[in-house]
């Protein structure tokens, strides 16, 4: 299992309960979570799942997101 982190610009509760059903509903993902707190609005995911499988659900849900180093 391996743990992702992107800059995206989900900022609020509301922004979360939005990208939700496509993160949940993406297979590999064990475990997801928005730091809204940090200026770079963090996505970590943890899972067996590629980068662009991640980009391709919060996109799909209207977001946007950029890998960063962990």
């Amino acid at each position: 299992m391996s743990t992702l982190k992107f800059k995206t610009n989900i900022k609020c509760g509301g922004c979360i309960s939005a990208v939700t059903p496509a993160l949940d509903s993406t297979s590999g993902i064990q475990n997801w979570a928005v730091d809204t707190a940090n200026p770079d609005k963090i996505l970590t995911v943890e899972g067996d799942i590629t980068p662009e499988k991640v980009i391709q659900a919060v996109t799909k849900a209207g977001y946007s997101a950029t890998p960063v180093q962990a």
